[in-house]
């Protein structure tokens, strides 16, 4: 079998030793080097090249390298071309390390206290226990549920929202659009992890704020056409949200001078919560090709409807 792959190119020269030693039989070529094209039947890639199909004439699925497929414009790819996004355990052990060092930095006032350290001032603050600190995570696909499960493991009250139903252990899980103001009027701590899509874009705004509790605060691990900056820069000012974590920005990398270089309130991030681990990731691939050879799903396989 040939596939393509199309990244970064330290990743793929690893992964391409790799596959020769664990199976032989794959052949994987690193854009340009496509060998002969009408063999290549998958294209693992970030973004693919323009003329997907005239290039790959054969071409029976695109393979994400990423947690998300939501920088693929899924209106210029063959409608019945199947698109698998990447799940492996090194990224989602790395979104539950950063998610949670967030929370935790802000249930115990650290944003407050680094600004007080700048000002020498020496001042101590009332501490609330975690099981008194509502965190509630927008968005229960597989990055979610694990990010709950570490955050329920260490004792914080916890609550879930998603598009359609879920059940997750020891958390209150609310639905659909009807239940999000509830939701959100339980979480002292929001957690986006919502991909991209036509609903969610711009969805982290004033009226989504305003349905927050006094103070709450923010972690923004999502994607950065979501958040509306000018509105969390008000909410802050206004003290209606008293600090953010962002990792995502739009566009990426902010340009110099913008307001959240130097906020005193926000902690700045470049796209850093998770990253595909080279090791974990090509075992992965690889677990998902086999798949592919014997005609069963893909795991990561997207609705095209839903956008992921």
């Amino acid at each position: 079998m040939h596939i393509v792959y199309k990244s970064e190119a330290t990743r793929g020269a690893h992964w391409q030793r790799w596959l020769a030693q664990h199976a032989p039989d794959i052949q994987l070529h690193i854009w340009p080097d496509i060998g002969d094209p009408e063999q290549v039947e998958l294209l693992v890639a970030w973004q693919p090249p323009e003329n997907l199909m005239r290039t790959f004439p054969n071409l029976k699925a695109l393979l994400s390298v990423g947690a998300g497929a939501d920088q693929f414009d899924l209106t210029q790819l063959p409608p019945d071309l199947p698109v698998v996004r990447m799940i492996e355990p090194g990224l989602t052990q790395g979104m539950v390390e950063y998610v949670t060092f967030a929370v935790l930095g802000l249930h115990r006032d650290m944003p407050r206290y680094f600004q007080q350290q700048r000002a020498e001032q020496w001042q101590t603050h009332p501490i609330r226990t975690a099981s008194q600190r509502r965190v509630g995570v927008m968005g229960l696909g597989e990055l979610g549920q694990a990010c709950l499960k570490q955050l329920v493991s260490l004792g914080f009250d916890c609550a879930g929202w998603s598009r359609t139903p879920r059940g997750i252990s020891g958390v209150r899980c609310w639905h659909g659009s009807d239940q999000l103001g509830d939701f959100l009027a339980h979480s002292d701590i929001l957690v986006c992890l919502l991909p991209l899509t036509d609903s969610t874009r711009g969805l982290l705004n004033k009226q989504l704020f305003a349905q927050l509790p006094d103070g709450a605060a923010l972690v923004q691990v999502g994607r950065g056409p979501q958040l509306h900056e000018a509105d969390l820069l008000a909410a802050l000012a206004s003290g209606k949200l008293s600090a953010a974590v962002i990792d995502v920005t739009d566009p990426e990398p902010l340009p110099a001078g913008h307001p959240f270089w130097q906020h005193p309130a926000i902690w700045l991030t470049p796209h850093i919560a998770s990253a595909t681990q080279t090791d974990s990731a090509v075992a992965a691939l690889l677990d998902n090709l086999r798949r592919y050879q014997r005609g069963e799903p893909m795991v990561g396989l997207i609705d095209r409807n839903r956008g992921y």
